[in-house]
């Protein structure tokens, strides 16, 4: 089976994209704002070092919104099910055990059932052409991202490990 880190990650990002795309709209006013009021006096706020940090803010802003537009495609190629545990476990945070008795579920049906819905989560990614390599170079500047990577990494290898010494 293949890691599903990116599922995870994604998933449990969706929440701060909107919040996240906001803050980078105000950087880009106050990016242009400023560069108004200081020309004068600072070397880096000419026209061109002013338009390419608004640049690479918009095209941030950009990966972002579409991010949170594959997300939304991914969860509707869904199940209803799948996607609400989907939802309830990585954007809302629920824990394993609320999630399964709101579903009428027994925990060892409920992990199984949040394992197949990864996967078609992550499948509907790749239909839509966002596999792990396209991801990893996507977000690999995205630090707020890739931390929440690097934590879900971090849980797997831990996991791995425990079997390992069982």
């Amino acid at each position: 089976m293949k890691s599903n880190l990116w599922v995870k990650t994604v998933l449990n990002g969706y929440k701060y994209l909107e919040g996240i795309a906001e803050a980078i709209d105000k950087l880009v006013e106050r990016q242009a704002m400023n560069s108004f009021y200081n020309f004068c006096s600072q070397v880096d706020n000419g026209v061109m070092a002013v338009s390419e940090r608004i640049i690479d803010l918009i095209e941030r802003k950009k990966k972002l919104v579409n991010l949170k537009v594959l997300v939304d495609k991914c969860l509707e190629g869904c199940q209803l099910e799948c996607a609400q545990i989907l939802i309830e476990k990585y954007i809302d945070n629920d824990k394993s055990e609320e999630i399964a008795q709101r579903h009428g579920l027994a925990m060892r049906t409920y992990f199984r059932r949040l394992a197949e819905a990864e996967e078609t989560f992550r499948s509907n990614m790749s239909r839509y052409g966002y596999n792990d390599e396209k991801l990893d170079n996507l977000f690999s500047e995205e630090r707020w991202i890739m931390d929440i990577y690097n934590s879900f990494e971090e849980k797997e290898l831990g996991i791995e490990r425990e079997k390992e010494v069982c």
